[in-house]
């Protein structure tokens, strides 16, 4: 796998619209100016690729045009790094439009999670290392300021990337019912947070490796169809899994994970890592279901590790796809072995 150049001062970076075009309405557009402000922070300039602002219907009638920018914003040689607006639900309509070639032959950094699994994937065929998390909406132009279990990672990642990197579960979450609702009115206030009770380790024992791959469930069900996931060799990697803010009932999870198990998806891999629930109530449910399904599999043994700050969970971190991860189940650690960035 390639893996992009680090940001720098000085850098220019682009925000695409791939699903969603909300960054582009006129009562989100202060989103844009917000996370404008936190670039310059670190001597970085946001800029906007041509139809990432033109809002939510544009975006949704003229998949080509989003695929458009992504190229653009890859073959562009000044800009250093690729944000994405936010995710959505149809991102999978970019596939025809796709120019893996330009993708492998400008190789630099990529974030954003939810709908944006399927761009991972995409840049995953193209044979770069990606970043779950980060995209702007959420994180990078969170009101207030960026969270600091956000910005370590972000700056452990992207600017200053470390030989090997501790992932720590946060102290704090919020769930859906504890986020501030988007709009001007509302710039000036945080989330409310709970004591967060740490990872925990569904079942393994010992230390396993592995490169990490994965995303979004409902993404990844869409993506079941398409080359993208046919493509993939699973063995010894390390499955990521977490759940939207769709809130997705118990037996649908329970369906994905046994259509991974018939598939033989649980005898390639070295272990899983699960988000957490953006619900409070799926917690435990979810806990059960994964545990169910992977019994059902015979695989009693593979490591999980649940609760992780990753996509729709609140705060969340940004990991690197494609790059080697260490579950350490016996100390309850999660490890990036390798630096994120050159």
């Amino acid at each position: 796998m390639i893996k992009p150049q680090r940001l720098h001062e000085g850098d220019k970076v682009a925000v695409v619209s791939l699903s969603s075009g909300s960054l582009g309405e006129k009562t989100l557009i202060h989103k844009f100016d917000i996370a404008k402000e936190r670039f310059k922070e670190y001597g970085i300039e946001l800029v906007a690729m041509p139809h990432a602002l033109k809002g939510k219907k544009y975006v949704y009638e003229h998949p080509e045009e989003r695929a458009a920018d992504l190229t653009a914003a890859f073959a562009d040689p000044e800009i250093k790094g690729v944000f994405c607006a936010i995710g959505g639900d149809d991102t999978v309509r970019l596939l025809p439009y796709i120019d893996f070639d330009v993708i492998k032959n400008n190789p630099k950094i990529f974030t954003g999670y939810s709908d944006t699994t399927a761009n991972h994937f995409m840049m995953h065929k193209a044979g770069l290392v990606s970043y779950y998390g980060g995209n702007i909406m959420c994180d990078i132009a969170e009101y207030v300021e960026m969270n600091p279990y956000f910005r370590h990672s972000f700056e452990n990642t992207l600017i200053n990337p470390q030989p090997s990197l501790d992932i720590p579960c946060s102290e704090f979450y919020a769930c859906e019912c504890d986020r501030v609702h988007w709009g001007v009115e509302n710039m000036n206030k945080k989330p409310n947070l709970r004591k967060n009770k740490g990872y925990e380790i569904l079942q393994g024992h010992g230390k396993v490796t592995g490169e990490l791959l994965g995303g979004c469930v409902e993404v990844l069900m869409m993506l079941s169809f398409t080359d993208l996931w046919r493509s993939v060799d699973w063995r010894g990697k390390l499955l990521l899994l977490e759940t939207s803010e769709d809130d997705m009932p118990p037996d649908y999870l329970l369906w994905t994970l046994r259509g991974m198990a018939a598939d033989g998806m649980f005898d390639k891999i070295n272990g899983i890592v699960m988000g957490k629930p953006d619900f409070e109530d799926k917690y435990e449910t979810y806990k059960k279901i994964l545990t169910k399904a992977l019994c059902e599999a015979g695989r009693p043994e593979l490591p999980v590790i649940y609760n992780v700050n990753v996509g729709h969970a609140y705060p969340i971190g940004i990991l690197p796809l494609g790059l080697k991860y260490e579950i350490d189940c016996d100390n309850k650690r999660f490890t990036l072995l390798e630096p994120a960035t050159e």
